[in-house]
């Protein structure tokens, strides 16, 4: 059994995505202890600026006319697509920045989806777990309620397009007690972070259970 896990936040120090992949994970371990664990960290490594610009271009070109950046991209996007394919689960941990999906997540996807198989179908069925975490609190009722546009945009993806089997925990108010405009929230969050924390540990598990058979 192997596990590709992605992690996005750029302070893994503090990432409280971690943190909660971290519980996902260590119930994957319990369950499969000889099991390969790839890691991707955008956070600490992101792509290449102009990757996504070049994979895509060489398209328009024959193969042996491409650049030599564009022979590099193309091999880039394949071994991240590879990472993606050849694992036999999924745990991406994903934070929200600046109200959407950070730039290097974005472009993450971007040059996976050039792939072929990934087009294709390559992920249908493939069990995944998305963590991620929000500053505030965005619930229906709430000052910035329909501010999230990455939870929507990743769930969509991630289980429409790629055709993933998909669980998803979030936790909230992950800026309470960082910031002091917040404090009043301190209760409200600590029973959302036991919450996301419950969560995450029962969606670890599922995930180890799920045994995933490739299409086709």
């Amino acid at each position: 059994m192997s596990l590709f896990r992605l992690d996005a936040s750029i302070t893994p120090a503090t990432s409280q995505s971690r943190a909660l992949a971290d519980l996902v994970e260590a119930e994957w371990s319990a369950e499969h202890p000889d099991s390969v664990v790839t890691r991707r960290d955008l956070g600490s490594q992101p792509l290449p600026a102009t990757l996504w610009r070049d994979v895509v271009t060489s398209g328009f070109v024959p193969e042996a006319d491409r650049t030599p950046d564009q022979r590099a991209a193309v091999a880039y996007a394949t071994t991240l697509a590879d990472e993606l394919i050849d694992a036999d689960a999924l745990l991406l941990a994903i934070p929200l920045y600046n109200w959407g999906v950070a730039a290097h997540v974005k472009s993450w996807y971007d040059v996976t989806y050039t792939d072929p198989r990934i087009a294709g179908g390559a992920l249908k069925g493939k069990p995944a777990v998305l963590a991620t975490v929000l500053g505030g609190n965005y619930n229906p009722g709430t000052p910035k309620e329909g501010w999230d546009h990455s939870t929507p945009w990743l769930t969509r993806v991630i289980s429409e397009v790629w055709g993933a089997d998909l669980l998803v925990v979030q936790r909230q108010f992950t800026l309470v007690g960082v910031n002091p405009a917040l404090d009043r929230f301190t209760e409200e969050a600590a029973e959302i972070k036991a919450a996301a924390e419950r969560l995450a540990i029962e969606h670890g598990r599922a995930l180890a259970a799920k045994r995933y058979s490739p299409v086709g």
